[in-house]
């Protein structure tokens, strides 16, 4: 079976336009929305989850690899949406959940993690091993080799139990791989990102080199018919309240070395609130995989803190209210370790980011039950009334342009998952041509 991930690099080496979005979520609404648009146009969608969401503990969502496979596929059948069409990634997998351990108990940790990750039928596998581990030097830059070296390891753990899912699975997809992580771990950026650095073409060369070398001493030549691309930094980053744009003049060096492996593409992580012009430029300029996070459930939040005000206009009883900006806020305030050491600064400061900060760390309260039962509720209380539509333009502007056109129906659920749709539709503007024909996009 061929992965359709390698087929866009294929077309690229035709000269066709193309690239991938990489949606990299674990929210119930957000994935449901990123399937739905996906079955409108019949596309194929690739959805991952970091080592810090899933892992063989469980992550920070209590899913390993099966059930975060279970979970995408769940929501798949709901909406009839056929899972051949879902690529199943898993993003900086490697030692990063174990990086206070020493090397080798957090290696075997992330042996187990590849191995039960490629067992569970993922495809798109990215090989971080980049961090620093328990008892490496203090001082000084983890060195290439030894990022390649284990780099190389995992790689073959992964071999080692495709060819056991093969006697299950006689026809399943081989993964194809992701090397390099120029970029901040999963989670965000906690520096200035205003010293975002573009990946510089001789680092990237050797970030190839040290992998061909440890590639070779391991017998693994055949490694680099399955990887398809190295995670490099274009010059894209988000703080808190600040975006740092792409600006294809800084990535052209990195981007003219690139065409001399023709058979490899540029993976882009924290690609999130780029404008669809700037995420096309990437995809033109060869950073084909463009990945997306946290802009997903922060659209989410911006939908779900929207319906909430026009909550407080429309339910006269406010013990009936769901309240879901108070809930969230309560929740991320009595458990701050998810965003404790991003969001730094006076109470207004702190308070401010957790509910609109770029960062996006609510995503990580998103589950919790009680979180969960204010926005059920929240939506049971606006469709037990009419949204006005003057009121929907004003907290819901986008929105209300479908629902005006006949396109989308006024209801409180379908209405938070366009807004994940609008951020959806950025990233398919830059990997299709003629995306603006259809009429779906509409900014």
């Amino acid at each position: 079976m061929k992965n359709p991930i390698r087929d866009m690099v294929t077309k690229r080496q035709l000269g066709i336009h193309c690239g991938t979005p990489s949606f990299c979520c674990a929210n119930k609404l957000v994935i449901e929305a990123i399937l739905e648009q996906a079955k409108r146009f019949d596309d194929t969608v690739l959805i991952e989850a970091t080592s810090n969401q899933v892992n063989q503990s469980g992550g920070y969502t209590n899913m390993r690899p099966k059930d975060f496979r279970n979970f995408v596929y769940q929501i798949a059948d709901k909406i009839e949406f056929s899972r051949e069409k879902i690529v199943l990634g898993g993003d900086h997998l490697g030692p990063l959940p174990w990086m206070d351990l020493p090397a080798s108990e957090a290696m075997a940790n992330a042996i187990e993690l590849v191995k039960l990750t490629v067992a569970a039928g993922y495809t798109k596998i990215h090989l971080d091993t980049s961090m620093k581990l328990g008892d490496d030097p203090v001082t000084g830059k983890l060195s290439n080799e030894t990022i390649a070296e284990r780099g190389a390891i995992l790689y073959q753990a992964c071999e080692e139990a495709f060819q056991e899912r093969l006697k299950k699975h006689p026809n399943a997809m081989h993964p194809i791989f992701v090397i390099g992580s120029e970029v901040p771990v999963p989670g965000g950026a906690k520096e200035d990102h205003n010293k975002v650095k573009v990946t510089s073409p001789k680092d990237f060369e050797q970030t190839l080199l040290a992998y061909k070398k440890k590639f070779l001493q391991l017998g693994l030549q055949d490694a680099w018919n399955y990887i398809i691309a190295v995670v490099v930094q274009p010059g894209v980053e988000f703080g808190n309240d600040e975006i740092c744009h792409y600006n294809r003049l800084n990535a052209i060096r990195l981007c003219e070395c690139l065409k001399k492996y023709p058979d490899l593409v540029f993976e882009g992580h924290s690609t999130d609130y780029q404008s669809p012009s700037k995420l096309r430029e990437m995809v033109e300029d060869g950073i084909a995989i463009i990945k997306v996070g946290p802009a997903l459930t922060f659209a989410l939040r911006e939908a779900l803190f929207s319906l909430s005000m026009m909550e407080k206009e429309l339910i006269t009883n406010e013990l009936d209210r769901a309240n879901f900006i108070e809930v969230l806020d309560l929740a991320m305030a009595s458990n701050p370790k998810y965003w404790e050491k991003y969001y730094q600064g006076d109470e207004q400061y702190e308070s401010l980011c957790r509910r609109y900060s770029f960062s996006d760390r609510n995503r990580y309260y998103m589950a919790l039950p009680e979180v969960e039962a204010s926005i059920n509720k929240l939506f049971n209380n606006l469709n037990s009334v009419e949204i006005p539509l003057n009121m929907l333009r004003q907290y819901m502007p986008l929105q209300y342009i479908k629902v005006r056109d006949g396109k989308l129906i006024c209801k409180a659920r379908e209405l938070a998952k366009d807004s994940v749709v609008m951020m959806v539709e950025d990233y398919n503007y830059a990997v299709k041509y003629n995306y603006m024909i259809s009429g779906v996009f509409v900014r």
